[in-house]
């Protein structure tokens, strides 16, 4: 049986592969929608934090024998923490400043994270092994689906919508969008502003770890990890709307499935074709597909 005159199992697989690519796009364009959309801070340590999920989960097994489904938790609180002291110590001091201030300052925070992660542990890569109860593959019949592979995205789904969920559908999201707005008048409620701001960013960074966690099996773990991917992610953001989150999940998960039929078409031009959609939404539409027009 053959799909646009290409074997179906091969298109199908890499439908699958372009699903699970997308589900990474969509966790990691939504802690960045998360952290610009409420402190307006164009975080570009994301990838830096994505590659320290990953190592915190090989190193917790290598050297304390922490399992995969512990480090699924363990992991995103650590790097939540440091995002915690990074806001802080750091980027509070660029709250009204131009967000130029803020990319410049992530971007340089970035290097030294993956310089002195390439020191200590090169280049080369660390391999992670795929969780016991996760492992092999199911026949569907109409193709073989890799367990671990589905499970990445469903895991992500549910972070997602469970984020979108508290920001957009709670009173602690409304809070958090009416701090952001005017800090003033809603710390004359009795709300702590300061406090609220500091966790948004660390559940930014636990977000970005949370998909490390969830890449270590896949992907090699290496220092280059997340700079290989975080450029494709703020196109993603920038193609959903900076700031959307919603926009950013469905984005990251359509621009995946759209790079994946790209590489069984037009291999080529698979790198690419993100930027390319990217170039073709900003001249029509500046504020991105999801994004408030201003």
């Amino acid at each position: 049986m053959e799909i646009f005159g290409i074997p179906h199992q091969a298109f199908l697989g890499q439908l699958m592969l372009g699903l699970v690519n997308g589900a990474f796009y969509a966790i990691l364009s939504l802690g960045l929608a998360v952290i610009f959309g409420l402190l307006d801070i164009v975080n570009f340590a994301h990838g830096a934090l994505y590659m320290l999920g990953a190592f915190a989960a090989w190193i917790a097994l290598d050297s304390f024998g922490i399992n995969y489904w512990l480090a699924l938790i363990v992991a995103p609180l650590v790097v939540g923490v440091l995002g915690v002291i990074i806001e802080r110590t750091m980027i509070k001091r660029l709250y009204g400043l131009d967000p130029l201030y803020g990319l410049l300052l992530t971007f340089g925070l970035s290097l030294i994270l993956e310089g002195v992660f390439r020191d200590r542990y090169g280049v080369s890569g660390q391999s992670y092994p795929v969780p016991e109860l996760l492992s092999g593959a199911t026949n569907l019949g109409f193709m073989i689906l890799p367990n671990y592979r589905a499970w990445v995205v469903v895991a992500s789904l549910i972070v997602c919508l469970g984020t979108w969920f508290l920001i957009e559908r709670t009173r602690l999201g409304a809070y958090l969008r009416a701090g952001t707005e005017n800090s003033k008048l809603v710390q004359a409620f009795g709300v702590n502003v300061p406090l609220m701001v500091m966790l948004t960013y660390g559940a930014g960074a636990a977000l970005a770890a949370f998909a490390g966690v969830l890449a270590a099996p896949i992907v090699q773990v290496t220092p280059l990890m997340g700079s290989n991917l975080i450029i494709v992610v703020f196109a993603v953001v920038v193609i959903g709307g900076m700031g959307s989150i919603m926009g950013s999940v469905l984005t990251g998960l359509g621009l995946g499935i759209v790079e994946g039929l790209t590489r069984v078409f037009y291999p080529e031009a698979s790198n690419v074709v993100v930027f390319v959609i990217m170039a073709i939404v900003l001249m029509l539409r500046p504020a991105g597909l999801f994004g408030k027009v201003a």
